[in-house]
């Protein structure tokens, strides 16, 4: 039986009642039953009296921003979550380019992770429903219009923190935050996914909006998104991951009223055969892609914040963590930004990593000497062995390249040297 709205079978409802009625002590479900989702639907029902207009899209191709308040924000979540979004639960009509927006797929079965996603998603109900927000949030798409040519560029590296500890949200405070996206934004926040971007999506609820009108990513656009509020912690990652809590950001507030937040959505490739992440046209379509999210024309770069990145699209899309660290720093300097990456615990990548970059830097190896490295990399490997791994990696390639470049002739008696680590050598 369908509901009045049109968009919802009722027992996903039933489902979502089964579910929650499994981990709540009686205390909290009477909470949850008897207060909380009737202030929801109040909240829900206020749509008309707090969007007086119809809210724009963000389409492919477009500069544009829209800014909301956290309040009306938490109005159209409610109705998400109430699933009031018509024609909005099939992708074959003209929304079918668009994320979705109503929830009910988290309302089918009960898995161990949709639950923990629930929770978290209460709690950020809660926090709106007991004490109404008064700040704004703005989101921003933005292209880029015109390819860099990354051969020519002269630029240098800039800094670099690397750290196998800590997270982007914790410890990116005051920086440029990456939300690893998928081109849908959100990902699978409001179905089963639950990995970098579905996360930082559940302990800052405000994001889920974006997909209410963000049309999805084209190869040369970022979101940006400035404001949002952080409502819960966590622990674990992906089937280990579980709410732990709410939250009280205290971060400062801007001129506007938006906390000073600012999270960036790209979406990287996903490569089947690990060798193609290595053609001109894939490295050139990341690095744009990076850039476009990192650089900012209307600001000096000595003004810009460091970027708060890690490993980019290096999980189930099958990017080379040690390549896109690469990619990310060319970016960042290209943009005029430092970085801060955030390994997720894997200390030999934050050695390896920061021993190429100490080495570039010191060897005085720019943006687009490294980006033809990168090309001559792609060169010399096995192209008709996509799917598996070279004899040579890319770090030690990049290692006996410039060493050999910088190697000191007879004229000179041997006086320069340059670090190579042991392994590579």
């Amino acid at each position: 039986r369908v509901l009045p709205f049109g968009v919802l079978y009722c027992w996903y409802f039933i489902d979502l009642s089964l579910a929650l009625s499994k981990v709540l002590d009686p205390d909290d479900a009477e909470h949850l039953f008897g207060s909380l989702l009737p202030d929801m639907v109040q909240l829900a029902l206020r749509a008309s009296e707090l969007c007086t207009k119809p809210i724009p899209l963000l389409k492919r191709g477009m500069n544009h921003s829209i800014t909301m308040s956290q309040e009306q924000v938490a109005c159209l979540l409610a109705n998400a979550f109430f699933c009031t979004f018509p024609r909005r639960n099939s992708r074959r009509n003209e929304y079918g380019n668009y994320p979705d927006i109503n929830f009910f797929r988290l309302f089918e079965g009960s898995s161990p992770k949709k639950i923990e996603k629930l929770k978290t998603l209460m709690c950020y109900f809660k926090s709106v429903t007991e004490q109404k927000p008064s700040g704004l949030v703005t989101f921003t798409r933005k292209s880029l219009d015109k390819p860099l040519n990354w051969k020519s560029s002269q630029t240098r590296l800039t800094k670099l923190h690397i750290t196998c500890e800590g997270t982007i949200e914790d410890d990116g405070y005051g920086m440029l935050q990456v939300d690893f996206a998928n081109k849908f934004v959100g990902g699978g926040v409001t179905s089963s996914g639950l990995v970098q971007e579905e996360i930082r999506f559940l302990i800052n609820p405000e994001l889920i909006v974006s997909r209410l009108f963000t049309e999805a990513l084209d190869h040369n656009e970022c979101v940006i998104i400035t404001g949002t509020q952080q409502y819960s912690t966590y622990t674990g990652y992906a089937q280990t991951y579980q709410w732990d809590g709410s939250h009280q950001d205290t971060t400062p507030r801007d001129g506007w009223q938006r906390r000073c937040t600012e999270i960036v959505a790209i979406d990287a490739l996903q490569f089947k055969n690990f060798l193609e992440q290595f053609k001109p046209e894939k490295l050139n379509r990341e690095l744009n892609k990076a850039y476009c999210g990192f650089a900012r024309s209307e600001q000096r770069s000595q003004h810009l914040a460091a970027v708060a990145t890690g490993n980019w699209g290096c999980g189930v899309f099958g990017g080379d963590a040690r390549l896109k660290a690469l990619l990310q720093m060319l970016a960042a300097a290209e943009a005029g930004r430092d970085v801060a990456y955030f390994t997720f615990g894997d200390s030999q990548l934050m050695t390896d990593v920061h021993e190429m970059h100490s080495f570039l830097t010191e060897s005085e190896i720019g943006v687009g000497e490294v980006y033809d490295l990168l090309r001559q990399y792609n060169s010399s490997v096995c192209r008709s062995c996509l799917s598996r791994r070279p004899d040579v990696s890319l770090y030690s390639f990049i290692y006996q390249q410039v060493s050999s470049s910088l190697a000191p002739d007879d004229s000179d008696g041997g006086s320069a040297r340059h670090h190579v680590p042991a392994d590579c050598r």
